[in-house]
């Protein structure tokens, strides 16, 4: 098979962005250059450019995602998308390179909006029978029985941005008053869409499911706890190294068993693909999984969650990341 071409797009118009390096510079480093010819694609608010390897920054061709350089113009086989946040996680990337015809990683545009949007992801899930938090949406400009809805919520609450990942803008709150109105600052902030979610009692778990070639496999589950000085796995326990994760987590086989199955369960449901990162509470009293929210472009860093979950299985992130490009390329052939 000659090398395909791959356009390893990241960046972003978000926060999430510096992730996003992060996550392409791990893809980058472990794909194999006999069978993919990489470029690193840099889509910023200032322009999107193909990066070469003296750094030197050429515009892309946003009529079919072409870049000329040299007098000649490269087109890609496949797209490797390696974005968190807007627009590379919310299904703006995905409708436009449907719209190119251009095969790509992950998850489709339907799927990464809904999931995306973490109450939508939530009444998806519970309509598919999975367990969600109870939980308020707030619309900035919007705050007509605003006090009434809150009310009917049990505290301690998260509140945070509806839209978005890496728990940016996101606080815990014990009960209702200044605390709480200062976290719906922050996460308003973030965000015109802010959700009050109640929390849920129990262990937290982390678990990848990729598909391939149909047939689906749930990698290693991680537990997940943030430092006794950290309130909860917000953005600095997830980026800076302020919590333990253990891969695979130390549980016995029925608990296991169903946070297995409730991953699958989710998976379908959103009619995922590639490999999402899907969040559970484990509530001991109830014997049951609570989904917290799905990942539809996990983070890929050396240190991440996915990374650690492919090696735990005993793969290779090199084996592991070429399943999930030749599987994007195979199933667009076929459709």
């Amino acid at each position: 098979m000659s090398s395909k071409k791959i356009a390893l797009v990241t960046g972003g118009y978000s926060g999430e962005s510096v992730i996003s390096y992060r996550t392409a510079g791990t893809i980058r480093q472990h794909l194999d250059p006999a069978l993919f010819e990489v470029h690193w694609i840099d889509i910023t608010r200032a322009g999107w450019f193909h990066v070469g390897d003296e750094e030197q920054r050429t515009p892309v061709c946003k009529d079919d995602f072409s870049v000329t350089i040299g007098g000649q113009r490269l087109q890609f086989d496949a797209i490797f998308i390696a974005m968190h946040g807007t627009p590379g996680e919310d299904g703006k990337l995905q409708g436009y390179f449907d719209m190119l015809g251009i095969p790509y990683t992950g998850c489709d545009a339907t799927t990464s909006a809904l999931t995306f949007n973490k109450r939508y992801a939530t009444a998806v899930a519970a309509a598919a029978g999975v367990a969600v938090a109870n939980s308020v949406l707030l619309v900035k400009g919007n705050s007509e029985d605003a006090e009434q809805r809150l009310a009917s919520l049990h505290f301690p609450v998260f509140v945070k941005p509806n839209n978005g990942g890496s728990s940016i803008g996101m606080s815990k709150v014990e009960q209702s008053g200044p605390a709480l109105q200062a976290a719906l600052q922050k996460a308003f902030a973030e965000d015109d869409q802010v959700l009050v979610e109640e929390m849920i009692q129990g262990r937290e778990f982390t678990v990848g499911v990729f598909s391939k070639a149909g047939s689906l496999t749930v990698l290693p589950i991680t537990e997940v706890k943030a430092d006794a000085d950290m309130p909860f796995f917000d953005f600095v326990a997830k980026y800076q190294g302020k919590s333990t994760e253990t891969t695979p987590a130390e549980i016995d086989e029925l608990m296991a068993k169903k946070i297995r199955q409730a991953a699958q369960q989710v998976y379908r449901a959103f009619n995922c693909h590639g490999v999402v990162r899907i969040d559970f509470i484990y509530n001991e009293k109830e014997q049951r999984p609570y989904m917290l929210e799905l990942n539809s472009i996990p983070g890929q860093s050396e240190a991440s969650i996915i990374p650690q979950q492919v090696r735990s299985m005993g793969w290779t992130l090199r084996s592991f990341y070429e399943a999930l490009l030749l599987d994007c390329i195979f199933s667009s052939t076929q459709s």
